[in-house]
């Protein structure tokens, strides 16, 4: 393929802008995020999501999770509204409960799906069903709700973070090949279904169905803990939000994950940190580097 390969470095982020506020603007303009996940056994993933979304800018935050925690995360973010949604036998998000966010949805600016969300039959039918009562807005797809992908195509600003295991399960291709070659797998994946893929990795790359592609080097092994992925998918949510397209909120997403982790193993150490801590580090980063 001759599409182009950008490395996704200082000097490709500095020419390449985030979106900035309006100084005299309030929270509405920037940017309403729903976040839709969260499970009994997983109900922090979403919480962790909602921060980082929050922490990357965002003004408004919703988030949508089973009714057996949605108490327990509205203690837990008191920024947030929180709608109940029904649940399956397996802890999933019920299908019929897309219905729920019919409300919301002239409110929003972007929505992620997925984070500790279980069931993933169920995820892909709740992403189905949510569809057409979330016309037109820009979706990020994280974890199981991934799964809608092996049907028909999602015909909307779309956009995935799989790591490897994920694209392993979500293409049948072994997870070592897509290794071998993340750059032909997350354009192969970008391509199929007609979305911007982040393939996460050491070395990530972010991926559009034309080809082009972005080569990010950078972070370090602490940020392979739980609830890292779920910090990432927040903070591109959150950028999606104030302005920023798919494919920039993904780059700089990345970049400031990445830098994030940095500082904080510069100052805790390479091991041991927390994915709650890299959300905390997130405006700081962003300061740093967009002043």
């Amino acid at each position: 393929m001759n599409a182009r390969l950008n490395p996704l470095d200082d000097a490709a982020l500095l020419r390449w802008p985030l979106p900035m506020p309006d100084p005299d603007g309030d929270k509405e303009s920037r940017g309403h995020v729903l976040v839709v996940g969260g499970s009994p056994e997983m109900p922090g993933a979403a919480m962790l999501a909602a921060t980082a979304a929050l922490r990357a800018g965002a003004g408004k935050l919703s988030v949508a999770t089973g009714e057996s925690v949605a108490q327990l995360v509205a203690a837990t973010l008191p920024e947030s509204r929180v709608v109940a949604l029904p649940e399956t036998a397996a802890g999933g998000l019920a299908p019929e409960g897309a219905a729920l966010l019919a409300p919301l949805a002239r409110k929003l600016d972007a929505v992620l799906i997925g984070p500790g969300m279980q069931d993933e039959v169920a995820a892909s039918a709740f992403v189905r069903a949510a569809l057409s009562h979330l016309p037109a807005l820009p979706l990020v797809l994280d974890a199981c709700a991934m799964a809608v992908v092996r049907g028909e195509p999602l015909a909307r600003p779309l956009l995935l973070t799989p790591h490897a295991g994920e694209m392993a399960h979500l293409t049948g291709v072994e997870k070592t090949a897509l290794q071998a070659d993340s750059l032909a797998a997350a354009r192969s994946a970008a391509a199929c279904w007609q979305a911007i893929v982040a393939f996460k990795g050491a070395i990530t790359h972010i991926a559009r169905p034309d080809g082009t592609a972005w080569r990010h080097e950078g972070g370090n092994i602490g940020l392979g803990v739980s609830g890292s992925g779920d910090v990432l998918a927040g903070v591109i949510v959150g950028l999606i939000a104030r302005g920023a397209s798919l494919e920039q909120a993904a780059a700089w997403g990345v970049a400031l994950h990445a830098r994030a982790g940095e500082a904080l193993a510069s100052r805790l150490g390479p091991l041991g940190y927390l994915a709650r801590e890299i959300a905390d580090e997130i405006p700081r980063r962003m300061a740093l580097f967009c002043r």
